[in-house]
């Protein structure tokens, strides 16, 4: 199988969250300047993700 750099990316940023289920720490390390962005990559919908990320402090 080939695997590209940019799915692997997605893959590991998917990981992160689902273990953290912290939207802001995929962010940073995504270098997303948006949330939205951010739920776009991984595939949520942006209203439940916006949810979750109001209920984290930064």
């Amino acid at each position: 199988m080939d695997y590209s750099t940019h799915s692997l990316r997605r893959t590991k940023a998917a990981l992160i969250y689902r273990r953290t289920k912290n939207l802001r720490v995929v962010q940073l390390l995504l270098g997303h300047t948006k949330l939205e962005s951010t739920v776009q990559y991984l595939g949520k919908e942006v209203d439940d993700a916006l949810d979750i990320a109001e209920r984290i402090e930064i």
